[in-house]
């Protein structure tokens, strides 16, 4: 495989991360994900095998900056969708941190207060 080849898969495995991004299929997200990992380790081994101060063209150059910027893109958005998450779990699940919703937590009442909720006390 050459460099040239290398940079390709890792384009196009890009482009999988970003349709899997957008349709919010976290299955395929996480496959190609993997796939992305698997083709960068592999362009990045291709290019430490090259001897030192060998020229890189400028159409390459451009593809692995553009590589980098969709990285980037990539990782804000995927930063965004984890804070949707996180704020769509913490509504379903609250923390367990909270406090109790009817009075203390010992004993299920709060101090001075019978079994009775207050709204059904009558003044008096």
């Amino acid at each position: 495989m050459s460099l040239d080849q290398a940079l390709t898969t890792v384009e196009q495995h890009l482009e999988k991360v970003s349709e899997a991004l957008l349709c919010a299929d976290s299955n395929a997200l996480q496959a190609s994900s993997q796939q992305l990992r698997d083709a960068s380790v592999v362009f990045a081994q291709m290019l430490d095998a090259l001897p030192v101060g060998t020229p890189l063209s400028a159409a390459m150059h451009q593809r692995m900056s553009a590589v980098s910027v969709t990285l980037g893109i990539q990782r804000e958005s995927l930063a965004k969708v984890s804070a949707v998450t996180d704020r769509q779990v913490s509504t379903l699940v609250p923390s367990s941190d909270a406090s109790p919703t009817y009075g203390s937590s010992m004993g299920g009442r709060a101090q001075g207060q019978g079994a009775a909720a207050r709204i059904y006390r009558t003044a008096g």
